[in-house]
Parts: C-alpha cells; structure tokens; sequence
C-alpha cells in the first residue's frame, strides 16, 4: 500500500496521473465539532496506480494534486460527490471539473434512489465490503492496516466500477443523462460559504421584507460567527432562533432573553449585539438587502388524486426505463406540475425528462391519457378517440 507523506512522492503519484484518462477520488474527513472539514486523507487511484495521501503530514504541499484536480483532460470519478466537492472547492478555489458521480450514473442505470456505495459495489461489482472501519476517527496517527486497507478500497473499488458504467450508459444512450446532472453539480455555489447566501439553506416562513431582511441579516451573522470560530453552525444558533429573530425584530439584546428558541445566556455574548445592530440595519434598508425570493405559488385545493396519479405514472414510466424517479421528479415538482400543467417550472418538462415523462404526464392531466390495468399490470392508455 502507497501511503504518501512528503511533497516529492506527490508529485512522482501525480506526473504519472496527468496521463491517466481519470481518476478515482475519495477522502475521510472529520466535522463533528467544527464548521469547515477537517481533511484527514484523500484516496486516489488510477487505471493502474492507487495511493493513500496523508494531508496532516508535515510540510507537505498539495500542489501536485491541485494540477490534477483542475485539469479538464482528467475525468474526477466520486461516489455521492458532493461533500468531497466541497472539501476539493475550498482547497482548489474552483469546482474540480470534469466530474462522474457513480450515484447519479447508478440511478441513471436501475439502481434506486440515493445507492449506497457498499450496495452498488456489491450489485455491480459481486463484492461484500468490510465497513468496520468507517467509525474511525481520522485524525488520529499512526491508522492501522486496516483502517488504511478500508479507505483505499473507497476508490480501487470505484475505479473498476468507473468504466463498465460508462459502457452501460453509452449502451443505453444515457450518458448525457448523467452529464447533464454533472453540469448541475460544477455550480460554485453549492460549495461555497458566502454569509450573505448563508439564508439559502433556511425556508422563510414569512414574504414580507422587514421579515426577510431580517433572516438574511441573522443568518449572515451566524455564517461569519461559525467561520470564524470554526464551529457548526448550531453552536452559534439553531435555525429556530434565526426564524424568531426574523420574526420579532429585536431592538435590544435584552429582547433577546427569555425567548424560544434563544439560549439561555445568549444575549450576554459580546456579539450579540453585533447581531441586533445588523438586524435593524437590514430592516431599515429592506428595499435594497431583502432577497427577492418569490412567494411559493398558492397551489389550489383538491391536487391529491392528481399528484397520486402521477406518482403512478412515473413509477411505471421509470421502471420501463428502469431508472430511479428521483432523477426526472420529486413530490414537490409533481404538485407543481398537477397544478400549473405545462407552465409549471420543474425539470421534468425539460430534455431527456420530457420526453421519458413529462410528455405523457401533460396528456394525463388533460385528460389524453389514462392508467388502467391490463393483464395484471398498470398501462398507459390513449383517451383521444381514433379518427376514422
């Protein structure tokens, strides 16, 4: 097993990997305690290399490794990527691009919704994984055998999974399928931590400015505070206190105390006014610094036989397709779609989704189409009387 520790062996593993057509990628991290991860290893392997790398060690510079990840002539091969994303985005100030994420290509070829690596290794590849290891804490030096033995095989594993999916997929003419999602995923603000989007990952409860100014303003506060102390976010504040704040507009940190949500003390931070005083600033400039967020559409009443049916539909369309349903719609966007027909604004009506379901759901909801059984089974039916 190659375990590299220094700047030189980086470099001799990454001059013989510039020529390799990809790469397999994964790292161990530790999160627990603190905001940003704690990078504890990166597991690499090529067609015909593979190696451990040891971030913590001394003095070593990644460099090397950088070069690899921002090249476009080298294929990054991860399994559910994006939490290794975000790690390679804060190490490289980019998104590591071109990208195969074998969950994606997995639901794309019939295996389910969100597969586990062991399930696809195993369904793919005849291979039970040992995963005693996967408590480890990372950190630590030296790691055992095994627990190094069991981090490799994340990514020797994932590069012989790498090229018989990529024939399936072309086989099956759903690589662009799969590219497509892979475009979503290169998206720089799905790794990034700019405070003042830090409300993105909140659902406001309310559409008025004043309200909304307020939880951009709080939840920035709580992003700046968790980076600079480096700790989870709800160590700072819990999104239940963001929510109350945003909603009661407090003047005074004394307006603070004896609030749901609020911990007990927190008002006694030396911070807390900082948070106060932004609050009210954006409340006095709600014009200017509320996010233009539109309010969710008003679905109407009675959506439920219909949303019920389309659920069938897209069962019955992705099992003939055999792909997950996940990967052309979820709840949300089929009560959109039951709602606002062909000007619903969901993915399912665009591409290679349209013409798998998107299609047939609008001639369902127009009543074009209907479901009935035949021999047992579930079938689509034309409701459009035959000309003569």
């Amino acid at each position: 097993m190659k375990i590299i520790t220094t700047t030189d062996s980086l470099a001799k593993f990454c001059k013989k990997a510039k020529s390799a057509p990809f790469i397999a990628l994964d790292t161990e991290f530790m999160r627990e305690r603190t905001f940003y991860s704690q990078l504890c290893l990166i597991q690499m392997a090529t067609p015909d290399d593979e190696a451990i790398l040891d971030p913590l060690a001394d003095g070593i510079d990644l460099s090397p490794l950088l070069a690899i990840l921002a090249s476009k002539d080298i294929e990054k091969v991860m399994h559910a990527a994006r939490q290794d994303m975000e790690i390679f985005y804060k190490l490289l100030g980019k998104v590591p691009a071109p990208l195969f994420d074998t969950q994606i290509a997995a639901m794309a070829l019939g295996f389910g919704e969100n597969v586990g690596y062991l399930a696809l290794v195993k369904g793919r590849l005849g291979i039970n994984l040992d995963k005693g290891a996967r408590f480890t804490d990372w950190a630590r030096r030296p790691l055992s055998d095994n627990q190094l033995n069991y981090a490799l095989a994340d990514v020797t594993h994932l590069r012989d999974l790498y090229p018989g999916m990529c024939r399936e997929l072309t086989k099956k003419g759903r690589m662009d399928w799969v590219r497509e999602e892979m475009l979503s995923m290169s998206d720089p603000h799905l790794y990034d931590f700019d405070p003042e989007r830090a409300w993105m990952r909140l659902k406001p409860r309310m559409f008025r400015q004043d309200y909304l100014a307020a939880l951009k303003a709080a939840a920035a506060w709580r992003e700046r505070e968790a980076q600079i102390k480096d700790l989870p976010r709800g160590r700072i504040l819990k999104d239940d206190g963001i929510y109350v704040i945003a909603q009661r507009k407090p003047k005074r940190v004394q307006d603070l105390n004896n609030v749901r949500g609020i911990p007990g003390g927190f008002a006694n931070r030396k911070t807390a006014s900082d948070l106060i005083d932004e609050v009210q600033k954006a409340i006095n400039n709600a014009a200017d610094y509320a996010p233009d967020t539109a309010r969710k559409l008003q679905m109407p009443s009675g959506l439920g036989p219909s949303v019920d049916m389309l659920k069938t539909l897209l069962r019955l369309k992705t099992e003939y397709e055999d792909i997950a349903p996940r990967l052309i719609a979820n709840v949300a966007d089929l009560t959109e779609l039951a709602a606002f027909g062909k000007k619903a604004n969901v993915r399912a009506l665009s591409g290679w989704r349209r013409e798998v379901f998107g299609e047939d759901a609008l001639k369902m909801l127009n009543g074009e189409i209907s479901l009935t059984l035949k021999d047992k089974k579930v079938v689509a039916v034309s409701c459009v009387p035959q000309s003569e």
